[in-house]
């Protein structure tokens, strides 16, 4: 079996960076990677992620988000995750089954057990082995991330941006619960820190952790 590991963290927090940065720092040594993103991955899944980051769905009531996110990552699992490791193969996921309890549950305040339970099917046995938690400030956060939308030409993936403040707070929190409460699974970096930095730190930790076997060097 491969070596899961996800990334999470507040809008903005600089994770989608991170990971590829990860990502091509590990391809360079030799390591067989799977790069992949949540909601999306496979193009069921990205149909799906389009209906939940468009700012136009305001409407969207928090059950059904909390279906739709079940379903693409159901999908995704299936399609991506799970073939991945089965090949023996370290999977990188921006974003996974934490961000649906920090931000359906925490966020949002639907029932952890009905989250945890959904979860329980949609990831069909797949459990990350090491989650790389990019903690900032959420104000920070939503700049940096109103920043990157203005600049981006494609569609507006904006819906979570334009909730308030408090929200995003409520998110944090939860991510940091987690972390609390998983702690061996859990790695914390400085989102405030600078690129190289944060890169510099996660890379030396998440490598250390990597199986000796998955660990081949060119």
């Amino acid at each position: 079996m491969g070596y899961f590991i996800t990334f999470e963290g507040v809008e903005g927090c600089g994770k989608t960076t991170q990971i590829k940065l990860l990502s091509e720092f590990l391809v360079t040594r030799g390591m067989q990677t799977t790069l992949t993103r949540e909601p999306g991955g496979c193009p069921i899944a990205d149909k799906i992620r389009a209906i939940l980051l468009d700012a136009e769905n305001q409407a969207l009531s928090p059950l059904s988000e909390l279906m739709l996110y079940a379903a693409a990552r159901a999908q995704h699992v299936t399609e991506v995750i799970a073939p991945a490791l089965e090949a023996g193969k370290i999977v990188l996921c921006d974003r996974f089954c934490d961000a649906t309890v920090a931000y359906q549950s925490f966020g949002r305040g639907i029932d952890r057990d009905v989250i945890d339970s959904l979860n329980l099917y949609a990831c069909q046995g797949e459990s990350p082995d090491l989650t790389v938690l990019v903690d900032c400030d959420p104000q920070l956060g939503l700049e940096r991330a109103r920043q990157r939308i203005e600049a981006t030409s494609g569609p507006r993936e904006e819906r979570f941006e334009l909730e308030a403040l408090a929200f995003h707070q409520r998110v944090r929190a939860g991510y940091r619960q987690l972390a609390a409460d998983e702690p061996d699974r859990f790695l914390i970096i400085n989102g405030a820190d600078t690129i190289e930095h944060i890169f510099d730190a996660i890379s030396a930790q998440v490598v250390a952790r990597i199986p000796e076997e998955l660990r081949v060097v060119c």
